[in-house]
């Protein structure tokens, strides 16, 4: 496997970093854009293993840290779900102009509720996966605790996520609620593969089953069975990474 690190430039002018694994022999299987969860990065060992999954299967994968987050420039505080269906748009724009256009999207949890949202805006895309995905993008306000109303109040706050603390915007919230994902599901017009694990504590598996029932054909749910929300075991990574380059096969 080949790995290199880039930078390119994201929806609002910062560079974001990401980076290209692909086979020995080149992506001739395909390349996949990936995007990962809600202040998480590109390097969360899950994502690495299902990269590393997915090269072995002859697939190459793009992954990218979103504005504000992980080896990424710019201010996360000024980021929301928009700007992050913008930089998954700048992401396949540089693929295109710099690789090899994606002709997949897998998205990590709030990554996957921003993959069905971009698919409809890549003329490239033939396919799309989500792992542990929301039904909505909104479904994160839960992680805010009572830190909500001080949002809504004064226009921000410090929330702590994941051990890291993070300013977010009212902006961000009003962002979530103009979201209209039951249409977007509905006229997703490409093959969809839902991942969930049916014991995740995050993201409940009612959230898969609303997906599914709202999808066209052709589409699939594979089960994580005791998998957590992260996949911190790194067999379930690779699970979802090999399924995944099964599937598609059938529709590239």
């Amino acid at each position: 496997m080949n790995s290199k690190k880039i930078k390119f430039s994201g929806s609002q002018g910062a560079k974001l970093s990401a980076r290209i694994d692909e086979p020995d022999g080149g992506a001739k299987k395909g390349a996949v854009l990936f995007a990962h969860c809600f202040t998480c990065s590109k390097n969360l060992k899950a994502v690495g293993e299902i990269s590393r999954t997915l090269t072995e299967e002859g697939m190459g994968v793009f992954r990218f840290d979103f504005t504000g987050l992980g080896e990424s420039e710019g201010d996360f505080s000024d980021t929301n779900f928009s700007s992050n269906i913008e930089d998954l748009i700048a992401a396949a724009k540089y693929m295109e102009d710099e690789w090899e256009s994606p002709r997949m999207l897998i998205g990590h949890s709030l990554g996957g509720a921003a993959v069905l949202q971009a698919a409809h805006k890549i003329s490239s895309v033939e396919a799309v996966a989500t792992i542990g995905a929301p039904c909505s993008p909104d479904h994160v306000t839960h992680l805010l605790l009572d830190k909500k109303e001080e949002i809504e109040a004064n226009g921000e706050a410090r929330v702590q996520l994941a051990g890291r603390h993070f300013t977010i915007k009212k902006q961000f919230l009003d962002d979530l609620k103009e979201q209209n994902m039951n249409r977007i599901i509905e006229g997703l017009s490409k093959p969809l593969l839902i991942f969930h694990s049916p014991v995740d504590q995050t993201v409940g598996i009612e959230n898969a089953a609303h997906i599914y029932k709202l999808a066209r054909h052709p589409k699939s749910f594979i089960s994580l069975d005791d998998a957590d929300h992260l996949l911190s075991n790194l067999e379930d990574a690779a699970y979802a990474g090999s399924v995944a380059a099964a599937w598609v096969k059938r529709y590239f």
